[in-house]
Formats: C-alpha cells, sequence, structure tokens
C-alpha cells in the first residue's frame, strides 16, 4: 500500500514493447465507575452531644465514581505509529521528487515538452489526446505514456494514429509516479524537439502530489461533471497551468454553467489558463493546438 495515498500498488508494471485494532484513548482524567463489596466507617453525632462510630457494608452494584489520570500505552504507540508514517510519505515523496528532477532534465536535454494530463474518469482525454495527435500530424515529433490501472486499451488507441505509445498499468495504484515515467521514457524514447503526453490515471487527487518531471500539469474537465470540481479537488486545480473543458458539444443539452467552473478554477487558482472545446466536433480545437504550439516554443527557447 502505498503510505502517502493509500492507494494499494497490486499488479504494476510498464509494458514491453520490444515485442509489442487500532483505537482512540484520550489522555487525562476521567471517570468511571467501579463496584465494591467493603465496608466503611461513617461517625455521627447524637442530639445529647455523644458521638460513636459504626461500620457498613455496601452491596454489589452500589457506584462510587472517582477520577484518575493515566498514560494508556496504545497512545504512546499510535503517535509513534504517526510519526513512522509521516517519515515514510516523506521518504517515498523525496524519491519521487528526485526522480522527477532526473526526468525533467533529460527532457529539458532534448528540448522536449512534457505535459501531464490529469482528469477524473471518463472525462475524454483520451478522445482528446487521439484528435490532437491526427491534427499535429507530422508536424513535429510526438509520443504517449498512457496511465491506466489495467488493459492496454488506450495505448492502443493512440498505436492506431500511427504514434509511438507504452501503457503503464498501475494496478491498484491510483497514480503515475516518476519511476513509473522514467522506465517508459527509456523503453519508448524522448521525441526530441517535440512533445511527450502523459495521460495519467483517472483520479483528480493523487496525481495532483506527484511530480513527474512534466512541464505543466494540463487538468481536464468535461461538461458532464459539476461546476464544483475545482473546488473539491482545489490541489489539483492549484497545480495545473491550464483547464481544458471537454464535450461542449453537449452544453444544450445539460444544464452546467461553464462560467461558474471558470470561477472556481481561479478562486483556487487565479493564473489558469482556460480553454474550451469538443474534440467531437472540432470546435475549440484551433486554440488547443496553438497552446501546444506556444507552450512548445518556449521549450526550445530555454537552453
Amino acid at each position: 500500500m502505498c503510505s502517502t495515498c493509500g492507494c494499494g500498488q497490486g499488479e504494476k508494471g510498464v509494458e514491453d514493447i520490444s515485442h509489442h485494532h487500532t483505537h482512540e484513548h484520550a489522555n487525562g482524567a476521567h471517570s468511571h465507575e467501579h463496584e465494591h463489596d467493603h465496608a466503611h466507617e461513617h461517625s455521627h453525632t447524637h442530639s445529647d452531644g455523644t458521638t460513636h462510630s459504626h461500620s457498613h457494608s455496601h452491596a454489589p452494584g452500589h457506584a462510587h465514581a472517582h477520577e484518575h489520570a493515566h498514560d494508556h500505552p496504545l497512545d504512546a504507540a499510535a503517535g509513534a505509529g504517526a510519526t513512522r508514517l509521516l517519515s515514510v510519505e516523506r521518504d517515498i515523496l523525496a524519491r519521487n521528487d528526485a526522480i522527477a528532477a532526473e526526468n525533467r532534465r533529460d527532457l529539458q536535454a532534448t528540448k522536449t515538452l512534457a505535459l501531464n494530463l490529469v482528469s477524473s474518469p471518463g472525462s475524454g482525454k483520451t478522445a482528446l489526446l487521439v484528435e490532437t495527435l491526427k491534427r499535429i500530424g507530422d508536424k513535429y515529433p510526438v509520443a504517449v505514456i498512457e496511465g491506466d490501472q489495467e488493459t492496454t486499451a488506450d495505448a492502443d488507441r493512440i498505436r492506431a494514429t500511427g504514434v509511438p505509445a507504452i501503457q503503464i498499468n498501475t494496478g491498484k495504484g491510483c497514480h503515475l509516479d516518476a519511476d513509473m515515467v522514467r522506465t517508459a521514457m527509456s523503453r519508448l524514447g524522448t521525441p526530441a524537439n517535440g512533445a511527450l503526453f502523459i495521460e495519467n490515471v483517472g483520479n483528480l487527487v493523487c496525481p495532483a502530489g506527484f511530480d513527474l518531471g512534466e512541464a505543466h500539469k494540463v487538468v481536464i474537465v468535461s461538461v458532464t461533471e459539476g461546476e464544483d470540481k475545482p473546488l473539491k479537488y482545489s490541489g489539483m486545480f492549484a497545480a495545473s497551468a491550464l483547464m481544458v473543458v471537454t464535450k461542449t458539444d453537449l452544453l444544450p443539452h445539460l444544464d452546467f454553467d461553464v462560467d461558474r467552473l471558470i470561477d472556481n478554477a481561479r478562486r483556487i487558482n487565479p493564473t489558469i489558463g482556460v480553454l474550451k472545446l469538443s474534440a467531437k466536433t472540432g470546435e475549440g480545437m484551433d486554440r488547443w493546438l496553438h497552446w501546444l504550439e506556444t507552450a512548445r516554443a518556449l521549450r526550445l527557447a530555454t537552453d
């Protein structure tokens, strides 16, 4: 299990394309009841001034409340466990960031624009990517790393366009990490002076915390989702340079407020870019391709 996000790792791997009882206990004072069956001595004074004492026993079930404080050994264990978990999480992220930095250096050396495409499942990432690759054609080199829990279906769709692609299956894992991407890059090759598209596992939570070495995260939201996605998954929108609103051809049939979605996204990230498009009809695709070409030009101009 990944201690950072809690996902299971399961059967994961990069496609070989050479062949095609814990409980909480509060410290401090608390009160509880005990049953006693023992004698107590009481003294009292009569009206004539004489005083005497006598003892009596309480029957079982007679309750006395009293307070006492103690340290529960499980409290210390829980604290130690939390510390260890935090340490492991830091180690995982530190290792990931170190490998991501290596990926970034290699991509910069080959002047390759790498984009991390992130979204919920079913947002239309692959459909957008397929249409994008068709329109880029042979203008510049491109390659694709596909991330899914299972199957090579999306990589097969990409390869059908003639573009080289490799599949990463994460098993029960809910995100790609930098090491997976590094392995995929070594097998796929890097499209020098071109673009590498990394289609992450459909998830708006965990991929936000894992740097892959990309130049930008691009978050994709379809109009079949809620306008409050940026507020619910603020980490992803804060980390993304661009929000692409997809399936706009469906807007006449939906009760969806695009302006409200954009306002929510900019409440989280005031500088986030926004594009609206439909991969099906082609509306807005030219603006998306222009954004890609501008980002690629900036990468080519970077030393």
